[in-house]
């Protein structure tokens, strides 16, 4: 029997969602008894996702790499110690998508990493092209570039209609982290 071809798979846009869509798509692959990988670049605090992930085990691996996102909420970490970051988290990304060890492997803001000039796009094409055949590589973040629209199997945008954040209200524990 031939084995399935691993997909490349894009959240991307806007809208809030992105994250969630990818921990969903881990959700249903546990129940296949898929081994899944969430790497997250740029996320560095608590959210719900960490503390459920956990329940998950041995399923379910998370490990989050770097110093928050950049230039967000008054951040004072400067961009050289973010491009280290995301370096050092790409490097343990890499190795984890070359090992053979995971069925899906969600690389959560790594296309925001790109976008904000953090992780060459170059990496990127390194990180697709060096992927083993059958498994599943997740992609998440905003301002896609249309080269990797082009590479991937399956892009999704979210498109935000209406925020509770333009009403001034802040991020909900349960909901956005």
């Amino acid at each position: 029997m031939m084995e399935e071809k691993g997909l490349v798979i894009v959240y991307t846009g806007e809208g809030k969602g992105k994250t969630t869509a990818a921990l969903g798509l881990v959700l249903r692959a546990v129940g296949y008894k898929k081994k899944c990988l969430i790497i997250q670049f740029g996320k560095a605090w608590f959210s719900g996702e960490l503390a459920a992930i956990k329940k998950l085990s041995p399923f379910v691996k998370i490990i989050q790499g770097g110093k928050g996102f950049l230039g967000i909420l008054g951040s004072r970490v400067s961009l050289k110690e973010h491009k280290i970051a995301a370096s050092q988290t790409f490097d343990l990304l890499y190795k984890q998508v070359t090992s053979g060890k995971w069925d899906i492997i969600v690389a959560d803001e790594i296309v925001g990493a790109v976008s904000s000039k953090t992780l060459s796009f170059t990496k990127l094409l390194q990180l697709i092209k060096n992927k083993p055949v059958t498994m599943d590589l997740v992609l998440t973040g905003h301002h896609v570039p249309k080269k990797l629209i082009a590479l991937a199997d399956l892009v999704t945008e979210m498109q935000e209609i209406k925020h509770p954040f333009k009403k001034g209200i802040l991020a909900k524990k349960g909901i956005d982290f």
